[in-house]
């Protein structure tokens, strides 16, 4: 047995799964619910009856905790955004041992100003993304050394965006990752370079 499935037996890997159409509905709610959090001011008392059904769903759905791994939320490939709420609504259009390109948007919850996505938002997607590249690869489970964003456009939201993430190099344990974020006309509003270490089998 190489080193590599040695890795891959001694950690738990996350196994991808598909999300149910109610649990699609679901985060699709809770999607369009962040986008009108950032996007209205009520009335006060109409803050206290809405957090008020928040609480009560929270309250329906803490009695049905998985533990860690088990539960499809960050593994449901079939959702935007894997059906993890904190991850963009974009999706894997084409995945291969040595690329992955992504298609998806950015929304009124990713904004920073004037319409424009938060310059903190790109970073994560492409973390995200350059997640992806591990996984297609068939590495191991990595971590980010580091991670750089170069912008040159505003990146809008509500328009169909594109990324594609590809390795640049590999040295042992250590993976070079490259990617370019591109409009609907080709322009290209970010690129982003970054480093994923391989994990030993005792680091979490």
């Amino acid at each position: 047995m190489t080193d590599t499935e040695d890795h891959i037996r001694e950690f738990a890997r996350v196994k991808p799964t598909s999300g149910t159409p109610q649990m699609g509905r679901f985060i699709a709610a809770l999607r369009r619910l962040q986008d009108i959090t950032v996007a209205t001011d009520p009335d006060p008392a109409l803050w206290d009856d809405s957090a008020a059904l928040i609480e009560d769903i929270c309250a329906r759905l803490e009695q049905h905790r998985a533990p860690a791994g088990s539960a499809p939320a960050g593994r449901a490939t079939n959702l935007p955004g894997n059906g993890h709420p904190l991850m963009p609504p974009w999706q894997v259009m084409a995945a291969s041992p040595d690329e992955v390109t992504m298609a998806g948007s950015f929304t009124r919850f990713h904004v920073g100003g004037n319409d424009a996505v938060h310059g903190g938002v790109i970073p994560l997607f492409y973390d995200w993304h350059f997640g992806m590249v591990v996984s297609a690869a068939g590495r191991p489970d990595s971590r980010t050394a580091y991670l750089h964003v170069d912008y040159r456009r505003v990146t809008p939201i509500d328009a169909p965006l594109r990324s594609r993430a590809w390795i640049d190099e590999v040295d042992g344990r250590k993976l070079f990752v490259r990617a370019t974020m591109t409009d609907a006309d080709g322009n290209v509003l970010s690129e982003a370079n970054g480093l994923m270490i391989k994990l030993l089998a005792h680091q979490p």
